[in-house]
């Protein structure tokens, strides 16, 4: 499996599990919305506590303990949330939050349980950011003779940028082609009919392949090849005159390529101010996920660690042969040998 952070995005469109570390990590454009800790995995991973972390394209859960045991999923696979009554490994009998999401021919059920009593917020967190990520598809598919102009006005998009607008420009779908008007934005490139503004295409540039001139019955034309994921159309168009071409073609070769060094997805929340979430300014990456040395990484052995310490209780030291030395004791499941070879490996 090889999957490219700048290449076709995938990361909404696919349900996968056990990935490595570092399909995990943010895609540029990628935004974490929330971030929820301790979740289980009540379904497949029983009895482990897991973070939760909601982006603008998917929803990821991975164990505290072993972070290979990972599940990814695509905000376009989730077809239906809800709450169910589930005995959970850890809570017991308990209300979780229940994922319905399909990906090729399969249909997969999740069932996360937040374990801190009486929260919700991983229920509340990822039905909001579904629900955006529904609102705003234009950004992300191709739409076909859609609700997006009316009086030769295009519905501009809340984070869209008009930045061309050419008029003149015959679609060459029929036989005798449709004269119509072309609009750039910076997020997608849309045409429409100047005598039935109904007849229209919605072009977002991460559908689009690619974009070149080549030779029709028509003379030359500006060509969109859409990927084979948004339906693998090629698209022709024709502008008068003919020099306008290579200019235009040079404007949205550009515009293309700034999408696709910084993409604009669309998935936009505003939460109530009263409700707590974290912010995603101070987190550049999924650090947290980065690739552990050693099953359990030096961290996570720290954390685990501290946590004992809360109960107030004085740990005593003990002479450890090995070092020569009195030591704290070392935590259930760990040699002392296992942890040096987690700190020496980097």
């Amino acid at each position: 499996m090889s999957k490219s952070k700048h290449g076709v995005v995938w990361e909404d469109r696919e349900v996968l599990f056990d990935l490595p570390f570092s399909y995990l990590k943010l895609r540029c454009g990628e935004k974490i919305f929330d971030r929820i800790e301790p979740i289980e995995d009540t379904k497949g991973n029983s009895g482990t506590k897991g973070r939760m972390v909601i982006t603008n394209l998917r929803i990821i859960w991975h164990s505290l303990s072993s972070p290979r045991i990972n599940l990814s999923i695509g905000l376009s696979c989730v077809l239906s949330t809800s709450t169910k009554v589930v005995n959970s490994g850890l809570r017991g009998t308990t209300q979780a939050l229940y994922v319905l999401a399909g990906f090729k021919t399969n249909r997969y059920e999740f069932i996360f349980t937040n374990l801190a009593p009486n929260c919700i917020r991983h229920y509340t967190s990822v039905v909001d950011v579904h629900k955006a990520y529904g609102a705003s598809r234009l950004y992300r598919d191709l739409k076909l003779r859609g609700a997006i102009v009316r009086n030769k006005q295009l519905h501009i998009l809340p984070l869209e940028k008009i930045c061309l607008n050419e008029h003149s420009v015959w679609n060459l779908s029929s036989d005798s082609g449709n004269l119509g008007i072309l609009i750039v934005t910076n997020v997608r490139v849309v045409w429409y009919a100047e005598i039935n503004e109904a007849f229209n295409v919605s072009m977002p540039y991460i559908t689009i392949e690619s974009i070149s001139i080549r030779d029709s019955k028509f003379g030359e034309a500006l060509v969109f090849v859409i990927r084979p994921t948004s339906g693998g159309y090629v698209l022709g168009f024709r502008a008068d005159p003919r020099e306008r071409l290579k200019p235009l073609l040079a404007e949205l070769q550009t515009l293309h390529q700034a999408y696709t060094d910084k993409p604009i997805f669309g998935v936009e929340i505003n939460w109530n101010k009263e409700t707590s979430k974290p912010t995603t300014d101070d987190i550049e990456e999924l650090e947290e996920i980065g690739e552990p040395r050693g099953e359990m990484g030096p961290n996570l052995y720290l954390a685990s660690q501290m946590a004992q310490q809360k109960n107030d209780e004085i740990i005593q030291p003990v002479y450890n042969s090995y070092l020569g030395l009195a030591i704290e004791p070392i935590k259930e499941g760990f040699t002392l040998k296992s942890l040096f070879e987690v700190q020496t490996a980097g």
